[in-house]
């Protein structure tokens, strides 16, 4: 899901998407494919990732919890024992925290080098419940996002934008499935020869 969402924002922004090109091409160069290990050396890559994160976050609701005792959340006394959910959504998407939230900026996260950015960005939770899965699945991403970047030319398959209607379900799908246009890049069938 995530990597639907970050090829529609990307073709939605063809200068997003000719960035994150030119960062593969000038660091991993035309000679080889891109490695799993290449990932924490593409930064702009990462902040597209996470800025796809922020919009639409795999699970937009996280795992209930329970208070265990009364303590205060924004303002509001949440007694003992109440089940608490929190809408990950709502935060990351609020312009309370961030400038024109609906705005596909992957720049905003420049400089951060994967860090979160306080309590504004946890798409995989937070502290000791945060998904322990996080490590893998920003590396698991980065290198199926970046291959797909390196190897193929994308386009829309029309002047239209995609559609980013979110569909009903836990993990925030998109409501009508991405499709594109996509083309072997000069040079790549002879790097996928070797494999």
């Amino acid at each position: 899901g995530t990597m639907e969402w970050a090829l529609s924002l990307m073709l939605n922004n063809p200068s997003t998407l000719e960035k994150a090109k030119a960062e593969i091409d000038r660091i991993i160069g035309k000679e080889r494919l891109l490695d799993e290990s290449d990932v924490a050396n593409l930064p702009y890559l990462r902040c597209i990732i996470s800025e796809t994160l922020r919009m639409f976050p795999a699970g937009p609701l996280l795992i209930p919890h329970e208070s265990s005792e009364e303590c205060v959340v924004g303002g509001y006394r949440v007694p003992g024992g109440t089940m608490l959910i929190v809408n990950l959504w709502a935060i990351q998407n609020d312009s309370k925290n961030w400038e024109d939230p609906r705005k596909f900026k992957p720049e905003r996260f420049e400089g951060l080098e994967g860090t979160r950015d306080g309590y504004k960005l946890m798409p995989f939770g937070s502290g000791r419940r945060g998904c322990p899965g996080e490590g893998l699945a920003m590396r698991m991403v980065g290198f199926a996002l970046g291959s797909i970047i390196q190897c193929f030319d994308w386009s829309r398959i029309s002047e239209e934008m995609v559609d980013l209607a979110e569909g009903p379900g836990l993990t925030l799908p998109k409501a009508q499935h991405l499709v594109a246009n996509c083309r072997a890049r000069p040079g790549i069938m002879s790097l996928l020869s070797q494999i």
